[in-house]
């Protein structure tokens, strides 16, 4: 008798009596979804890709062990079987990433199961126990869908609440409370819990009301004026309208658009190059929000622009949208693990944005919660198979901004050229020192190449490496190669190209290259996706076909979307589909984001990116739904949606509730919105606000990122790139370029705008549907020290004082800039009294004018010998004779400077801070 028979009959005697069914139904609906989820991808799969020669797709194989030759379980003891060790990580570690190791509950099924016979029952008693299993638990739903790894998972029910996004849109019957349908919904839930709503707020709030939500902008005193002395009933209306058509909605919305699609100016990670031309991506957006682009329009543009219409640039531009997020390959990792990275996270940015659905979850295994098997997310993978990031040739259109670029070209011209005179002095030094090492040795070195003769030479004659060169010069000469690849691709930002996509064979795509052209010949077999089984490139399992979600619609035939086979035209069918009417997100999330930036930064469902059971329910789920087809039927259009949201009475309300105590204990968040709901504004708005306020806000519009003054301690802070750091942060020129809207500000991923940051700006990583709104004390700091807000209130100040002369007026002329109101006599008495009191200190304390440095002497650490080294880095921009610096304090009288203490105070003031 063999030893493996003796195991088997031996372990059969020694098995705890358990009915037959119980343990046959424990292997069906416990062990055999662990074992093709946790260990068929290295012992399950491709015969010729085994690891360890162990087999588990079959009892006999399972007990047999692998090339060890010793059985992994002995049946009926747990404690004796090889495999439980290997599962709790005694010895040997399986499976072998932290991240896949079986919890306590999954070893303890697996212990079960060996002591209880290690049962392996057919297939069919398999399939009939799972599907029993999924029918006694508890009352649910069934949900269609392409199918998951394991009948268990392909079989289970769902709340019939949890699948509220996946249900077709349909048009709700209106209630009859309320004038406004928008009203009629909110009134319904605040009638069931006996709250009345606030009373409608004063003109004067609404005003400021609109023009922050609209175009992120304060209004003027003469805007003010204009509104409050039109009395028609008309007038918020009249409002809306007017600022619907300015240029500053655009930059507004964009900005949130940008939120979501993680913008930046540069590729991040341990590189961070520029993305020269990620610009003219931003700006395509300021303009589809200004032009009032159809939503399903701009949804088709942004993924599938270059199959829609490739000989379109304004297409080029849209598709930057596939290439907003961190990517990097180079030479130091591997083509293929980079290039599927690419796709996940594209696949999941699609996902988050445009359909409200978070799709890292299917990546590994089906989906834990919502129906989304790991099938859906490889037909998605395949659908983007042969998308590839690439540059093209765009010509600029006459609606981009590419004023004084010969200026700026020129600019990193004379850069390069003093960087490549610096290269070349220290390569002539080792050149020379060869030369020398040479000519010691008595060998001829005129008109012949030194390199050959040094290579001629045996190897323990040959020179070092780099002779005549000190660890300096080698550190030296890294840190002005990274400048030269630096300065070469900001030239390029003033060139007509664009950050674009491409469909066919790859480009071998490297971050090392300046330039990623589009292949000539784009005919291509069309690349296989298989399903990575636990998500890695290296073990391929079932191969899909292109395909989009499902469950989408809880159609009992499953979807019936086509997507194309062809390597042209998939991702055009998957934009077809997020934008077509009959599709159950695409509406309800983008509503779901305007109504957000209109009520608090509160959407009707919490979680925008996140429309599945690990987000948030909606608040109103027929008002979202409401809107969502009323969305669709006024032709996608998000400028009328607004008007729409803002005639509502919810929207016109008062912050103040005179009942607020009772509202509070009924309805502490206020979901049911029966007051306005107060917000913060965001760092954009902040910045914005303060220069337009001090009459500095340059509102020209588009073309590449401008760079404002920031601390000069985060301006000098070295950013480390590989090998080297980036360059100082040197404002732009002059003030009307650097007091651009905060849109245009240069967005380099590794260095964070302090203002901005400390503020809740977030990082661009990953999509941001919702930004904090944190109380901090920081943010006291910063708005009360920090010299941002100081040059801001100084140059308010001497506008003022160049307006109006005397104190009781400038301060009441700074309330009505800031504010939008007077202030009242016991505010104003209190205010010129500090006014007073700092004038004298003032006048007691005399500035000193600063001047920037136009160089700093920079420190590193060669990596290679370990020693630190020095280099002067010259500053450019400051020594330019055209720079002109902020107004400083030195530059104005000591009333002046007094009235920037006041207008510091008013920058400081929750008024100007807070939309009411």
């Amino acid at each position: 008798m063999n030893k493996l028979l003796s195991t088997i009959l031996v372990g059969m005697l020694l098995t705890v009596p358990v009915h037959a069914d119980e343990a046959e139904q424990h292997f069906a609906v416990h062990v055999l979804p662990l074992l093709k989820t946790k260990c068929f991808a290295c012992h399950g799969g491709d015969p010729d890709d085994i690891k360890g020669k162990y087999v588990l797709i079959d009892r006999q194989q399972l007990i047999k062990g692998g090339e060890s030759g010793e059985p992994a379980i002995v049946v009926g003891k747990p404690s004796q079987s090889p495999l439980m060790d290997a599962i709790q990580w005694n010895g040997l570690e399986m499976p072998p990433k932290e991240n896949d190791r079986l919890t306590t509950t999954q070893i303890k099924y697996i212990e079960k199961w060996i002591r209880t016979g290690a049962v392996w029952p057919k297939a069919e008693t398999i399939a009939r126990y799972q599907q029993q299993w999924a029918k006694s638990q508890a009352d649910g739903i069934t949900v269609t869908t392409s199918g998951g790894l394991d009948s268990t998972w392909t079989s289970r029910r769902y709340s019939s609440s949890d699948l509220w996004a996946y249900r077709p849109i349909l048009a709700p019957q209106l209630p009859k409370v309320g004038a406004h349908p928008i009203d009629s919904f909110i009134g319904v839930e605040l009638k069931e819990k006996g709250l009345s709503p606030a009373p409608r707020a004063s003109k004067r709030t609404l005003l400021r009301r609109i023009y922050f939500d609209l175009t992120g902008l304060p209004p003027t005193p003469q805007q003010a004026k204009e509104f409050l002395a039109d009395e028609s009933p008309q007038a918020v209306e009249s409002l809306v309208k007017k600022l619907l058509a300015s240029p500053r909605y655009g930059e507004q919305w964009a900005q949130h658009w940008l939120d979501i699609t993680r913008y930046a100016d540069t590729s991040g990670f341990s590189r961070d190059d520029p993305r020269p031309t990620a610009w003219r991506y931003r700006d395509y957006v300021v303009r589809a929000f200004n032009e009032d682009l159809p939503f399903d329009q701009f949804v088709m543009e942004q993924i599938a622009g270059d199959e829609l219409d490739e000989s379109n640039p304004r297409h080029h531009l849209a598709v930057g949208y596939l290439r907003m997020g961190p990517y990097e390959h180079t030479g130091m990792s591997v083509e293929a693990v980079t290039r599927q990275q690419y796709l996940d996270d594209t696949v999941n940015a699609i996902g988050e944005t445009f359909l409200g659905q978070v799709l890292r979850c299917a990546k590994c295994h089906d989906h834990k919660f919502d129906p989304i098997p790991t099938r859906d997310y490889y037909r998605m993978v395949a659908i983007l198979a042969p998308l590839h990031p690439a540059d093209r040739q765009t010509k600029f259109s006459e609606s981009e901004n590419a004023a004084d670029f010969a200026r700026h070209q020129q600019r990193y011209q004379r850069l390069l050229t003093k960087v490549g005179q610096q290269i070349k002095t220290i390569n002539d030094r080792g050149y020379q020192a060869k030369v020398k090492f040479l000519q010691e040795k008595g060998i001829e070195t005129e008109g012949k190449k030194i390199q050959q003769l040094i290579n001629s030479l045996p190897k323990d004659q040959r020179p070092p490496r780099h002779v005549g060169l000190s660890y300096a010069d080698l550190g030296q000469i890294k840190v002005l190669r990274k400048r030269s690849e630096y300065f070469t691709r900001m030239q390029r930002t003033y060139q007509p190209q664009s950050l674009t996509v491409y469909s066919g064979p790859s480009n071998h795509y490297s971050s090392n290259s300046h330039w990623n052209s589009v292949p000539e010949n784009r005919k291509a077999a069309v690349p296989a996706v298989s399903i990575l089984t636990g998500g890695s490139v290296q073990t391929p399992g079932e191969k899909v076909t292109p395909g989009i979600l499902s469950a989408a619609g809880l159609s009992e035939q499953g979807d019936r979307t086509t997507i194309s086979d062809e390597i042209i035209g998939r991702r055009l069918d998957l934009a077809k589909w997020i934008a077509s009417k009959d599709n159950p997100f695409t509406a309800r999330v983008i509503v779901n984001r305007v109504w957000q930036h209109h009520f608090g930064n509160r959407g009707i469902v919490l979680t925008p990116n996140n429309f599945g059971v690990t987000g948030s329910r909606p608040t109103h789920p027929e008002l979202l739904d409401h809107l969502a087809s009323w969305f669709i039927e006024h032709g996608w259009s998000i400028k009328k949606l607004h008007a729409y949201i803002m005639s509502s009475e919810v929207y016109q309300r008062s912050a103040a509730h005179p009942a607020i105590k009772s509202v509070a204990e009924a309805d502490p968040d206020n979901q049911l919105l029966s007051y306005y709901p107060v917000r913060r504004l965001t760092a954009e708005e902040l910045r914005d606000s303060m220069l337009a306020v001090s009459g500095e806000l340059d509102t020209t519009m588009g073309g590449p990122g401008v760079y404002p003054e920031i601390n000069w301690e985060v301006a000098i802070q070295p950013i480390h790139v590989m090998g080297s750091v980036s360059p100082v942060w040197q404002s732009s020129l002059t003030p009307g370029e650097r007091n651009r809207r905060s849109i245009y500000v240069y967005k380099q991923r590794s260095r964070a705008y302090p203002l901005q940051e400390v503020f809740n700006k977030p990082e661009s990583t990953t999509s941001c549907d919702r930004r904090d709104q944190t109380t901090v004390v920081p943010q006291a700091f910063t708005l009360l020290n920090s010299q941002n807000t100081h040059d801001r209130s100084l140059a308010m100040a001497a506008r003022i004082a160049a307006q109006v002369k005397s104190p009781a007026e400038q301060v009441t002329h700074a309330f009505q800039v800031a504010l939008g109101r007077v202030p009242g006599d016991r505010q104003l008495k209190i205010v010129l009294q500090h006014y007073q009191k700092m004038l004298a200190h003032h006048r007691q304390h005399a500035p000193v004018k600063l001047k920037k440095p136009t160089e700093i002497t920079r420190e590193m650490t060669e990596e290679m010998t370990g020693e630190d080294f020095s280099w002067v880095e010259r500053l450019d921009i400051y020594a330019h004779p055209k720079y002109v610096p902020d107004l400083q304090p030195a530059d104005v009288t000591a009333e002046v400077r007094a009235l920037a203490e006041v207008c510091l105070v008013l920058f400081n003031s929750n008024e100007f801070i807070y939309v009411y």
